[in-house]
């Protein structure tokens, strides 16, 4: 196959889905869901997968992690006790990484390097992993969300992710760690109003048709309206890196693994694109 991006993908991270003791009966299907496209994914073979988190915040730039191995202990700093530390050791892609901040940085997105030994991640990062790519066999590059980007550049970012894997050879799995409405509330056990759950389900259909055009154009009225998790910020960038598959003519199609879930108000999925 083609490089470049060959998969995106937006995946829940909700921080009860850590540790199984955890995890409510209601969101062991976000569980499954992630098992089952994470068996789909490794088996497209891809080289590495870059990860958007919702939960690394930058507020000026983008950063690209540019460590050759990532190691450490994984502590939610909003939740610590449902994520106290787990612990992970997971390959990089420093030629990747490297590659993307020049991408960026020729496109006049504002970019650097994250090259510190002292990088811890965040949960919104290692949570979609412990099930997508349980044996830690896959190299990780994490990017994150920036405060002062606009969906515009968010997708720009998302383009330029597809546009280094290219230049590179490189087969791209992209990660949107995620939710879709984001509207919380204390108690988990609470579903978004049905009004946001619905626009969810379009927001959905959309992506599992493979319909970017018609994604792209509703998706500053749906993020807004169902306040969507950071803005919506890495489903926008998510949506760059389709607009990029969409404009070389690619054929588009896409899945749900498992169902979709609440947490705390938030509506939760595991939504794959991919090339027909």
């Amino acid at each position: 196959m083609n490089p470049g991006v060959i998969a995106a993908a937006a995946v829940p991270h909700v921080p009860t889905l850590g540790l199984r003791e955890n995890t409510p009966d209601f969101q062991l299907t976000l569980v499954d869901g992630e098992r089952a496209l994470g068996s789909a994914l490794r088996a497209l073979k891809p080289d590495l997968f870059v990860v958007n988190s919702s939960h690394w915040i930058c507020t000026f730039g983008w950063y690209a992690t540019c460590q050759s191995k990532h190691e450490g202990v994984c502590v939610a700093d909003e939740a610590p006790d449902l994520i106290p530390g787990i612990p992970y050791k997971r390959k990089g892609d420093a030629e990747f990484a490297l590659a993307l901040v020049d991408e960026w940085q020729a496109q006049g997105i504002p970019g650097g390097r994250n090259d510190t030994p002292h990088y811890a991640w965040d949960y919104g990062s290692l949570v979609p992993l412990l099930y997508l790519d349980p044996e830690a066999e896959i190299p990780v590059v994490q990017i994150p969300t920036v405060i002062m980007a606009d969906h515009a550049e968010c997708m720009k970012t998302g383009r330029a992710v597809h546009a280094t894997a290219k230049r590179l050879g490189r087969r791209v799995v992209f990660l949107a760690s995620s939710a879709f409405t984001h509207d919380l509330v204390r108690g988990r056990h609470f579903r978004p109003a049905p009004e946001r759950e619905a626009l969810d389900q379009r927001f959905i259909d959309q992506l599992k048709r493979g319909a970017v055009s018609e994604a792209l154009a509703w998706f500053p009225e749906y993020s807004r309206t169902v306040v969507a998790e950071m803005n919506g910020k890495p489903l926008a960038v998510l949506l760059g890196a389709l607009q990029a598959l969409d404009g070389e003519g690619a054929k588009l199609s896409g899945e749900q693994y498992g169902g979709y879930a609440q947490s705390s108000g938030s509506g939760n999925a595991s939504v794959v694109v991919w090339r027909q």
